[in-house]
């Protein structure tokens, strides 16, 4: 029998969504591999993210199905909510999927090591927990993010981020989120729908950073109608202990506010600390992220990297895409390079938020003449609930040859129709494709295929 150069062909460090999907399609292959995780299979999307966070988005919106049920008939009696409840049951589904995760890898024959590893060298990992060193003709980093905790900002060992958010031992009466991206607001949902008061101070003038400009105003619009006290261009600069066992937090320009919680939601770092990547040649950028090329391959030969800590698209799905890419070109002889492009997202914010492509003013940078479909309207449900609550279909398109560049939805279910929308926006469907779509009636999504002409046009970057 050959000797072989090193005692795994892949060694993935992190047992989240990519190196899980890594791990197991390469072994699948016959390849000899091992995979080390410190905490728990699943990452931060199963563990304390995308899944827990949905399942906690689902129990806030009872709230809003009980009250709305009685436009159509119903009689609901007093409903009370035990927070205890809810976490017990999503523990349980947690601990059930990150079974399926190790279970996934051990049944493809990857070898599992349930320690911290580091890298020694190029081809070289240690276990700090057993002391153990093992070689690896390639060694995949896949350790993820994790939530910025504003060390500089006095006082914030008294606050908490997402991680802690889904382990709380009680439903906070109050709490004040620090943040304007999407686990900010989806968090003020989630607890302003369980009967938290909420107050969210969000750094900049929009939330949302990146998403087009209308969909944030809405959402804005909306959880202000929701009870939700949204605080525009404010940072916290400092947090301490109240008497009572709450939080006093100070803001910019001397206001000071309390709460009994206070949630740090200002963006992730990846985990990148203490690996041994610097030690080993590893370029790091400025962010703390590892530097990779076009095949998520680091500065060092044979050191790869993928997902959240390569700061490229921090999604599950674009993390499991990496990893099937980098499976095609190190074990199959397929050079394949991630496609990052249209990545279709979604903000489980109440209203949901669904979007694809371009914003209207990332297209009208690009782009000479945009042409602009927007759809404003009461959903069907809420004509009888009585709900204020709007739903905006929003198209952006080349007024050159009519492709459509963006696609952004802002209502229910917008999240379910954008995936499907994305589809097409990936072909390179023109408005005209929209067009002779027929309509499913009554949906919400039919505005998407009977906008016939633009609502407004952006000229050399602006509207006309």
């Amino acid at each position: 029998m050959a000797a072989f150069a090193h005692d795994f062909d892949l060694f993935v460090i992190g047992g989240g969504s990519g190196g899980v999907r890594a791990a197991r399609v390469a072994a699948n292959l016959g390849k000899r591999v091992a995979i080390a995780e410190e905490y728990r299979f699943g990452g931060t999307c199963v563990i304390r993210g995308c899944v827990p966070k949905k399942l906690l988005v689902y129990a806030s919106r009872f709230r809003d199905a009980f009250e709305d049920a009685q436009g159509f008939g119903w009689s609901v009696g007093a409903a009370t909510f035990d927070w205890r409840t809810l976490i017990a049951a999503k523990n349980r589904e947690i601990a059930r999927l990150e079974g399926l995760y190790r279970k996934g890898v051990e049944n493809a024959g990857a070898t599992v090591f349930s320690e911290r590893a580091e890298i020694a060298g190029p081809n070289s990992v240690r276990l700090a927990g057993s002391g153990k060193t093992a070689t690896a003709a390639k060694i995949l980093v896949a350790t993820g993010g994790r939530p910025n905790p504003m060390a500089d900002l006095p006082g914030h060992e008294l606050c908490i981020t997402s991680n802690d958010a889904f382990e709380l031992a009680a439903l906070p009466r109050s709490i004040v989120i620090h943040g304007g991206g999407y686990v900010a607001v989806e968090f003020a949902g989630i607890f302003a729908g369980l009967g938290s008061r909420v107050t969210l101070v969000a750094r900049g003038p929009r939330l949302l950073r990146g998403f087009d400009t209308d969909l944030a105003d809405l959402l804005a619009e909306a959880m202000r109608a929701r009870g939700v006290v949204v605080i525009m261009d404010t940072r916290i600069e400092q947090v301490s202990a109240t008497a009572g066992g709450g939080r006093r937090i100070g803001l910019s320009g001397g206001r000071t506010i309390e709460a009994e919680q206070v949630m740090l939601a200002t963006g992730r770092l990846a985990n990148t600390r203490s690996l041994g990547l610097e030690g080993a040649g590893v370029r790091i950028a400025a962010n703390g992220a590892i530097e990779v090329d076009a095949w998520s391959r680091s500065s060092v030969p044979d050191i790869l990297a993928i997902g959240d800590v390569t700061d490229r698209i921090a999604l599950t799905p674009v993390a499991i895409h990496e990893a099937m890419c980098l499976v095609e070109t190190e074990f199959k002889a397929n050079p394949t390079s991630p496609d990052h492009e249209l990545v279709p997202t979604a903000v489980f914010s109440q209203p949901e938020i669904g979007s694809v492509g371009l914003s209207e003013a990332e297209a009208a940078r690009r782009h000479n003449r945009v042409d602009v479909y927007k759809a404003l309207f009461k959903p069907m449900k809420h004509t009888l609930t009585g709900r204020e609550e709007r739903t905006m279909m929003k198209i952006v398109a080349d007024g050159a040859n009519g492709r459509v560049l963006g696609v952004h939805l802002f209502g229910p279910d917008s999240a379910e129709i954008v995936q499907s929308v994305a589809i097409a926006v990936k072909m390179g469907a023109t408005k005209a494709d929209f067009d002779r779509t027929m309509a499913l009636h009554p949906t919400a999504a039919e505005e998407l295929v009977t906008m016939y002409q633009p609502s407004y046009r952006v000229i050399d970057g602006r509207r006309a």
